[in-house]
């Protein structure tokens, strides 16, 4: 993608792609080497790496069932294969969703274009660039508000620019980003004090204080009531259409997905493929062809 003009700040290209595959059974390369279509995240340490020493020693040699276990651990395999023939485009603009079964990848998606992680086989890319650890160009919203507790509202939302030692010559645009989620009468409040909703706008704002290029949401409104759902959906497809950032969201809410998305990807099972790459026309919320791709993504489902 040829480099687009030094104003548009706000618009990203970002890639994950499918290497030509050369599946064999061979010990581990250098990452220079690897050209696999599989993206596979490091699996989380198991019990069995704890279990060393003599103590655990003689507990296998005295107790089948101690030993038992550690014979059913330590045939685990070191690697969980979570993303397989993972090759996905998304354009400047673009407001994509990523819905699929629970564990099947999709906070890894995430992870990965946040670079919070790094898979061992294939390549993310944002702006024809590798995506080799964190920027602040990337913002990743969890599900939790992750507000900390000792500061106040404006001291969250200044967090990056702090962190960058760009807190004073910032100061304006974290006011207008808490002016844009509605918090500026609440700036002085510590998070305890907070509704779940205003805590989200919160983090909201705390992300768009960075010139933020791509956003990426993991379930942001998973924990909310319905209405203020329904209103924090508002704020963030206002959000959108105002700063026109890039934006990927994790979630398991098809209406959800349809409502703010411009297209739809549905993932399998883990390890997870794409199964569909939908279109989400401009629509009324209640025509016809929202009902239609409604049936259809909960049809691959399996819904």
């Amino acid at each position: 993608m040829a480099a687009e003009p030094r104003e548009v700040v706000n618009r990203c290209l970002l890639v994950l792609q499918r290497l030509p595959s050369r599946r064999r059974s061979r010990p581990r390369q250098s990452p220079e080497a690897h050209r696999s279509s599989s993206l596979v995240c490091p699996r989380y340490p198991l019990s069995h790496d704890l279990e060393h020493g003599w103590l655990h020693l003689l507990l296998r040699q005295v107790s089948p069932a101690a030993r038992a276990r550690y014979d059913a651990e330590t045939a685990k395999p070191n690697q969980l294969p979570v993303l397989d023939d993972i090759d996905l485009t998304v354009a400047p603009g673009e407001f994509v969703s990523l819905v699929g079964p629970s564990g099947c990848g999709k906070s890894t998606i995430l992870r990965l274009l946040a670079g919070l992680e790094q898979p061992v086989e294939g390549r993310v890319t944002v702006d024809s660039k590798q995506v080799t650890g964190p920027s602040p160009l990337r913002a990743l919203a969890f599900q939790d508000a992750t507000l900390l507790p000792w500061r106040t509202v404006r001291d969250n939302v200044a967090l990056g620019p702090e962190a960058r030692n760009r807190r004073e010559r910032d100061q304006r645009r974290v006011e207008a980003a808490l002016q844009i989620v509605g918090l500026r009468d609440f700036a002085e409040a510590y998070p305890a004090t907070l509704s779940g909703g205003m805590a989200q706008r919160a983090s909201l704002a705390r992300a768009l204080v960075n010139r933020l290029r791509l956003f990426l949401l993991d379930e942001p409104l998973g924990k909310l009531d319905a209405l203020t759902r329904l209103q924090l959906q508002d704020e963030i497809l206002k959000l959108w259409e105002s700063q026109r950032f890039t934006a990927v969201l994790v979630t398991h809410d098809v209406d959800e997905a349809l409502r703010l998305s411009n297209r739809v990807v549905v993932l399998s099972e883990r390890p997870a493929r794409i199964v569909a790459d939908i279109e989400v026309p401009q629509h009324d919320e209640s025509s016809d062809e929202v009902r239609r791709l409604r049936h259809k993504i909960l049809s691959l489902l399996g819904r």
